[in-house]
């Protein structure tokens, strides 16, 4: 039975308490996490892992991620591996997630019925004290109906699914603001990245000394996946937008005043009510953490945040890579389209492109017409 309004709770000690209580029963809490906001469950608790994947409307084969406040447990939900040990290391508590040999104890829910599991362990402190106060571990996917965009805020929990969770933890904006990178060590002879996020392919090298291939082709639903982020269509905006690689800032100045234009950096000269930014000199990294610059005109209090471009096109998470150059201008500009009364209960989307990058797949929507690439 839907809830009339989920409750945001500070992060006191009695408010953390009372949610461990919570999930040690079996019930869901919107967490923060350094990435975005996730959806908690026990995550050996089939029951409440099930939860998750209906408030969320979520297909079953799209595996869960567990969370862990501590590196030493990682044996507990999964066989780890030399590699593995050597990327834990390196990045954990932090933005990467680890696809290995699932044990036992885990559900196969949790794992779309695969033999593998997904895990990480957060930085964000208030979910690390969520963690251990709770005593097990917790699934938790992004905190947002299946296919959407992952929220940044406790609010955009709220906004999403306010109606069919009662608790979440407010534990301030994201710090990363995209999802966690995905590699895969079942063979830790050949690690792959399964998604991009904060953590780059070169680092993942770095640490490892052998190549991280790419994870594959993209999946379809209708197949259980490894990881969560496989599938064609993700992330995605209820917003039609179109897409371009480079376009002037007068054709935004010319273009008709029901349509919103966003620049990844602010635009030279005076600009209209209808154009905005994510950062005002085009850093990808701030641009990740804040939501862009007046975009409340355009859906208030569910203004999407800026990096999710990264996952949308599946391009790699900044700093660009050697050689390229971030888009400090028009570069990176994209008119929302907003069609009538449908676009008050629309979520606006944003995608940039830096300079040199290609789109590899365009966002499609559930509710409103294919976007279009430019």
């Amino acid at each position: 039975m839907p809830h009339r309004r989920a409750r945001i709770y500070a992060g006191t000690a009695r408010n953390l308490a009372r949610l461990a209580g919570v999930l040690r029963r079996g019930g869901l809490v919107g967490v923060p996490t350094e990435t975005v906001y996730g959806l908690a469950a026990d995550a050996l608790d089939a029951r409440a892992c099930a939860r998750i994947y209906r408030a969320k409307g979520r297909p079953a084969t799209d595996p869960l991620i567990v969370h862990l406040a501590a590196a030493r447990e990682l044996e507990q939900v999964a066989e780890g591996n030399p590699a593995a040990r050597q990327l834990a290391d390196a990045f954990w508590p932090g933005p990467l997630t680890l696809v290995l040999p699932r044990r036992p104890a885990v559900p196969a829910l949790v794992s779309a019925g695969l033999p593998s599991v997904a895990v990480r362990v957060p930085a964000h402190p208030l979910f690390r004290r969520l963690l251990r106060l709770t005593g097990r571990p917790l699934a938790a996917p992004s905190a947002n109906p299946f296919g959407y965009v992952s929220p940044t805020t406790a609010e955009h929990v709220r906004g999403g699914l306010g109606a069919r969770i009662a608790h979440i933890l407010d534990g301030g904006p994201c710090a990363v603001g995209v999802e966690s990178t995905i590699v895969d060590l079942r063979d830790p002879a050949r690690p792959a990245l399964l998604r991009p996020g904060a953590i780059s392919r070169a680092q993942l090298e770095a640490v490892l000394g052998v190549h991280v291939a790419d994870g594959g082709p993209v999946g379809s639903a209708r197949r259980a996946q490894v990881a969560p982020g496989q599938l064609a269509r993700h992330y995605s905006p209820r917003t039609p937008a179109t897409l371009h690689a480079r376009l002037d800032p007068a054709a935004a100045a010319a273009g008709p005043a029901n349509e919103a234009w966003l620049f990844l950096a602010r635009p030279p000269g005076r600009t209209r009510a209808n154009v905005h930014w994510l950062d005002a000199r085009g850093d990808l990294r701030g641009a990740a953490r804040r939501p862009a610059t007046g975009t409340s005109t355009l859906r208030p209090r569910r203004v999407t945040t800026a990096s999710r471009w990264r996952s949308m096109t599946g391009s790699a998470a900044p700093p660009p890579a050697e050689g390229s150059r971030p888009a400090t201008g028009p570069e990176g500009l994209q008119s929302v389209r907003r069609h009538g009364s449908r676009a008050a209960s629309c979520i606006p989307w944003m995608i940039f492109l830096s300079a040199g990058q290609k789109v590899a797949r365009a966002p499609a929507s559930r509710v409103a017409p294919p976007s279009t690439v430019k």
